[in-house]
């Protein structure tokens, strides 16, 4: 969710393969896996690390699981259950503009729609700048040119009791100059999937984690799944905690993170089990036509090109993509081959913020798991 986040993710999106399929691949030969416990203790070795979780499904059934490091720091508390919950992060993106585009299958919304008409309020309060000309579409893509309200000097991360409404979040980057015109680049936002929440809750009429779980988590049946809305909500059961230190020394226990800051943009509480339902559905288009799904998929105009086979995770083979998620404190990550049949999902709680040591580490446990011996 903050800057340094959208560096991790950008670091393992440079690893993987950027392709999407609407269809179901023909049945296959069960894939050669690696241990996923031996994989998840040799990230746990790293610095920085507190603990990770993970499980892999092949085919909507559990292959392995697995548990290393601590519950809490230096070694304490036990290990993590394997099945525990844990933050996704921004894996909840895909999530929320996933029941965007579900409205604008149903008809209820456009993807031309511009936020001042589905939002007249972010006018009237003065919330967005040109906020009659972003689009639907371009809050989606982080291509709106709002900034990004998820900035130390903007908000206090280590402030998890005081609610903030979504719209006083999307006000306080109203601060911030423009990150470039309507349409023009891809500029990572999380004010950008606040307003699609607040757009959910104002074209259906129900609070948004009621339409996540209506959408998403019940039919999907991601029964350990859920959207905290308002702190004190945090992590339900044992759990991971991960750590930050703030600029005076002091070290802050992140496992409750102020749930005011989640919302659409990065909100959601769920398990292996659960996320890897939902990538398997989203990756073999069960949720949304193919033209629809592109539009979350498909890469921005001015993105780089993908990496050659040699640099990608398992060399390409499989494809690859990743979903991850973090802030202070915790990552993770949810790898899913292009035919969505095998999903690897793993959290990791940190005390440290080295977003590219982290990411490294992360893709070295997927390629022990997805690609033993490579």
């Amino acid at each position: 969710m903050k800057h340094s986040t959208s560096a991790r993710a950008a670091a393992l999106a440079c690893a993987v393969l950027m392709t999407t399929t609407g269809l179901t691949a023909p049945a296959a030969a069960t894939p050669r896996l690696g241990d996923v416990q031996a994989a998840l203790e040799a990230l746990a070795a790293n610095a920085g690390v507190v603990g990770a979780i993970g499980e892999v499904y092949v085919d909507g059934k559990r292959a392995g699981q697995g548990s290393a490091g601590s519950r809490l720091l230096d070694g304490e508390g036990g290990r993590i259950p394997a099945d525990s919950r844990f933050r996704i992060g921004s894996q909840t993106k895909r999530m929320t503009a996933t029941i965007v585009l579900q409205l604008v299958e149903e008809g209820r919304l456009g993807l031309e729609d511009k936020l001042a008409d589905v939002l007249p309020e972010v006018v009237a309060q003065d919330a967005v700048e040109r906020a009659g000309e972003i689009t639907v579409r371009q809050l989606i893509r982080h291509t709106s040119g709002i900034p990004n309200w998820f900035d130390p000097a903007l908000v206090d991360i280590y402030d998890t009791t005081t609610y903030i409404p979504p719209m006083d979040l999307v006000k306080k980057s109203r601060s911030r100059p423009r990150t470039g015109e309507p349409g023009e680049k891809f500029t990572y936002s999380n004010t950008n999937y606040t307003l699609l929440g607040m757009i959910i809750e104002r074209v259906t009429g129900h609070a948004l984690a009621a339409e996540f779980s209506r959408r998403l988590f019940a039919p999907l049946k991601m029964s350990r799944t859920y959207l905290p809305a308002r702190p004190p909500q945090g992590i339900k059961g044992p759990h991971g905690h991960g750590y930050h230190t703030d600029a005076q020394g002091v070290r802050h226990d992140m496992h409750r993170l102020n749930a005011s800051y989640g919302n659409g943009a990065g909100g959601v509480v769920s398990t292996a089990r659960d996320v890897s339902a939902f990538s398997r559905a989203f990756q073999q288009g069960r949720l949304l036509p193919a033209d629809l799904q592109r539009v979350i998929t498909d890469p921005p105009d001015n993105a780089p090109a993908p990496p050659p086979p040699s640099e990608r995770l398992c060399g390409g083979e499989p494809a690859l993509q990743a979903q991850a998620g973090g802030a202070p404190g915790f990552n993770a990550v949810t790898f899913t081959t292009s035919d969505g049949r095998l999903q690897f999902a793993l959290s990791v709680t940190t005390s440290t913020d080295s977003p590219l040591a982290i990411s490294r580490a992360i893709n070295g446990a997927a390629e022990a798991v997805i690609c033993p011996g490579r």
